[in-house]
C-alpha cells in the first residue's frame, strides 16, 4: 500500500541526504519525493510517497522522528488530503492531428505548453491517478517524453502541519 507523509525539517544543507540514506539504510524504496521550502524560510517541506504495509509505515515515521533536522512527521490518512503532481508530456503530433490533441488535453483539463513542427507538449497537473489516465490516452500517438514532478499533498480542512 502506498502511504504519502509529509516531513517539516530545518531547511539546510544535507537534511535530503540525511533522509533519503534512513531509506536506504532500511530498504525502504521511495516512490515519489518532493522538497520545498515553506512560509518560513527557516523550513523545508517534503512530501514522501513510499510503498509499505502499516508496519513499515509505523517504523518510518519512528525512525524520521529521530533525526535532528527533523521537526514534525505526518501520514496522511486515505480521504483526508489534497494531492497534486505536475507532468510534462512531449506527444509526437503531425498537423492534421493536432486539433485532436488539443481537444483532448482540454477535455483533461490540460494545457498546451508547447507546439513544434511535429510535437506537441502537454502539461498536466492533478493527482497521479488521473495523470495515468491521461498518459494512457496519449500512448497511441506516440509519447516522446515525460516528465513529472513528486507528489505533493496537504491536508484537508484547517489543520496544518507548520502549527
Amino acid at each position: 500500500m502506498k502511504h504519502t507523509l509529509t516531513v517539516l525539517v530545518e531547511n539546510q544543507a544535507g537534511v535530503l541526504s540525511k533522509i533519503s540514506g534512513l531509506f536506504s539504510r532500511r530498504g525502504f524504496n521511495i516512490d515519489s519525493l518532493a522538497v520545498g521550502v515553506t512560509n518560513d524560510p527557516k523550513l523545508s517541506r517534503m512530501t514522501i510517497v513510499a510503498d509499505g504495509d502499516d508496519y513499515v509505515l509505523e517504523q518510518l515515521e519512528k525512525q524520521l522522528n529521530k533525526l535532528i533536522p527533523v521537526i514534525k512527521v505526518k501520514a496522511f490518512e486515505e480521504g483526508n488530503y489534497i494531492s497534486r503532481e505536475l507532468a510534462l508530456i512531449k506527444v509526437n503530433c503531425t498537423t492534421q492531428k493536432r486539433p485532436e490533441l488539443m481537444k483532448l488535453a482540454e477535455m483533461m483539463s490540460a494545457k498546451v505548453a508547447d507546439v513544434g513542427q511535429s510535437t506537441v507538449t502537454i502539461e498536466f497537473c492533478d493527482t497521479a491517478e488521473k495523470g495515468e489516465v491521461l498518459i494512457n490516452l496519449l500512448k497511441p500517438y506516440g509519447i516522446r517524453e515525460i516528465v513529472k514532478t513528486g507528489t505533493i499533498a496537504i491536508e484537508k480542512g484547517a489543520a496544518s502541519v507548520t502549527s
